[in-house]
C-alpha cells in the first residue's frame, strides 16, 4: 500500500519563482508601525503586499503559475474563476506574458471590480458574468477548461501558486533586522499561508505562524479540527477576499503540519481595524487585508517584547461598502442596537420618547414604522446609536417602565439580517 506524500515547496522553487517575478512584483515594505508597537509593547511590522500594483499579493501566485505553462498550454489559453484579487493577478499576468484568458465572475461583483480586471488584462482577457455566487462560476470555468482543453489557474490549490506566495517569505527574512517571532497569515483557501509557512519553517524554525480566518467563514479551522477537509454548507461572504467553503487538498496538508494555530477573528472585529488604519494611520485595507492586524488582540498576553509580523494582503476595499463596515463595526462594539418600538396612540408619544427615554448622547439612526399591531400602539423598528455600552440596560429599564419596548433585535438573526 503507497502512502500518499505530501507537497512542501522547495527553497529551491522558491527562489526560482522569485526570480521569476523579479520584473514583475515590488519588494513591498516591512514597516514598523508605531501605534500598534505601542498598543501591545512590542514590535509590530506591517508587510504592505496592499501596495502591489494590483493592489494584493495574488500576482505573485498567478504570474508563476502561468509563466510555468508549456508553449502549448500557454497557446490554448488558460480559465480561472474569481470576484476580486486572483482575476486581477491573472489579468495582468495574462497582458505581461501574452497569453489568453477567460476570466468568469458571478453576475453582482460590483462593476469596479470587472472594470479593473479589464483594465489590467486588456486585449487578452475575456470577463464572462455567469451565475450568483464563486461557485457558479467555478463551475463554469470547469466547464470551459474541459470543453477546450485551456489550463486552470487555481487561486491557491496549486505548486506553482504556492510557491509563487511564498516568496513573500523570503522577502520578509530578508527585510527583518532582528529574529521575528510571530507572523500572522489570513487565510482563505490556504495558499499564502502554505507558502509562508514552508519558508519558516525552513528558515526561521523558531517563528511562530499564526493563521487567521474570518468568524464566518472558518474552513481551515473546521478541516484542522476533524482532521479532513469539509465543505461548509453556509458562511459569511463579508471578508470576500478570505471566505471559502472549502480549501484545498495540498494547502490543508501544508496548514495542518505547519501553522501554530489557526485562529478566527469576529466580522465586525475586522471592520473595527478596516476603520482605525484608515482614520489613524492613512491606511486603505480590504476585509482580508486586515485580518492579521484585527488578530492581535487576541494574543495581546504573548506579544509584549516581541518582534510581529503582520501580512496586510490587500486593498481592493470597494467604497460603497463604507456604510456596512461601518455598521458592523458599531454593532461588535455593542454601540449599535435596533428595537421594535410601541408607541401609544397618543398626541406627544414621540417626544416623549426622544425627550424621556433617550439618553443625552443617543442619536437615532434608523426609524421604519410598521403596520399597526392593535388600536392602542402603532409598532415602529428603531435603530439607536449609543455612546457607551454601558447605556443600554438603563436605556432598556425605562422603555420597559414607559411601556415602549415591543422587543430587542440584535440577538434574532432571521430579523437582523433585513436591518443590516
Amino acid at each position: 500500500m503507497q502512502t500518499a506524500t505530501t507537497y512542501f515547496p522547495s527553497i529551491k522553487d522558491v527562489e526560482t519563482a522569485s526570480e521569476k517575478l523579479k520584473e514583475v512584483v515590488s519588494v513591498t515594505p516591512l514597516s514598523k508601525n508605531e501605534r500598534y508597537s505601542n498598543q501591545f509593547d512590542c514590535n509590530v511590522f506591517f508587510k504592505r503586499e496592499d501596495l502591489q500594483q494590483v493592489r494584493s499579493y495574488k500576482i505573485r501566485g498567478a504570474y508563476n503559475k502561468m509563466s510555468s505553462l508549456t508553449d502549448i498550454e500557454a497557446e490554448n489559453g488558460i480559465v480561472c474563476a474569481s470576484a476580486g484579487n486572483h482575476a486581477q493577478g491573472v489579468a495582468l499576468s495574462c497582458k505581461l506574458l501574452k497569453i489568453h484568458g477567460t476570466i468568469y465572475m458571478p453576475a453582482p461583483t460590483p462593476n469596479q471590480k470587472i472594470e479593473q480586471v479589464k483594465m489590467f488584462g486588456g486585449d487578452f482577457i475575456k470577463v464572462v458574468l455567469v451565475g450568483d455566487t464563486f461557485d457558479d462560476a467555478y463551475e463554469a470555468s470547469k466547464l470551459e477548461c474541459e470543453r477546450l482543453s485551456k489550463t486552470f489557474i487555481h487561486p491557491f490549490n496549486d505548486e506553482k501558486v504556492i510557491e509563487g506566495q511564498a516568496t513573500i517569505g523570503l522577502e520578509i527574512i530578508d527585510q527583518a533586522q532582528h529574529p521575528i517571532h510571530y507572523v500572522f497569515v489570513p487565510v482563505g483557501g490556504g495558499g499564502l499561508a502554505s507558502g509562508l509557512s514552508t519558508l519558516f519553517k525552513e528558515l526561521s524554525p523558531n517563528t511562530k505562524i499564526i493563521g487567521v480566518e474570518p468568524e464566518g467563514a472558518p474552513s481551515m479551522s473546521v478541516a484542522i479540527q476533524k482532521d479532513r477537509i469539509v465543505e461548509l454548507k453556509n458562511i459569511e461572504r463579508f471578508v470576500d477576499g478570505a471566505a471559502v467553503r472549502r480549501v484545498g487538498d495540498k494547502t490543508f496538508e501544508i496548514c495542518k503540519q505547519n501553522l501554530d494555530a489557526v485562529i478566527t477573528v469576529p466580522e465586525g472585529k475586522i471592520c473595527q481595524t478596516i476603520l482605525e488604519l484608515y482614520n489613524k494611520d492613512a491606511i486603505v485595507v480590504e476585509p482580508a487585508g486586515a485580518l492579521s492586524i484585527a488578530a492581535l488582540d487576541l494574543y495581546k498576553d504573548e506579544l509584549a517584547g516581541k518582534n510581529v509580523v503582520c501580512l496586510v494582503s490587500g486593498s481592493n476595499n470597494d467604497i460603497t461598502r463604507t456604510p456596512e463596515i461601518k455598521e458592523r463595526a458599531l454593532l461588535h462594539a455593542n454601540l449599535k442596537h435596533y428595537f421594535i418600538i410601541k408607541f401609544p396612540q397618543r398626541a406627544g408619544a414621540l417626544r416623549e420618547f426622544v425627550v424621556e427615554i433617550l439618553g443625552p448622547n443617543d442619536d437615532i439612526t434608523h426609524f421604519e414604522y410598521t403596520k399597526k399591531v392593535n388600536r392602542e400602539n402603532d409598532v415602529a423598528v428603531v435603530g439607536l446609536e449609543l455612546k457607551s455600552p454601558r447605556d443600554l440596560q438603563p436605556l432598556i429599564t425605562k422603555m420597559k417602565l414607559h411601556n415602549f419596548y415591543g422587543d430587542y433585535l440584535n440577538d434574532k438573526p432571521d430579523l437582523f439580517q433585513f436591518l443590516v
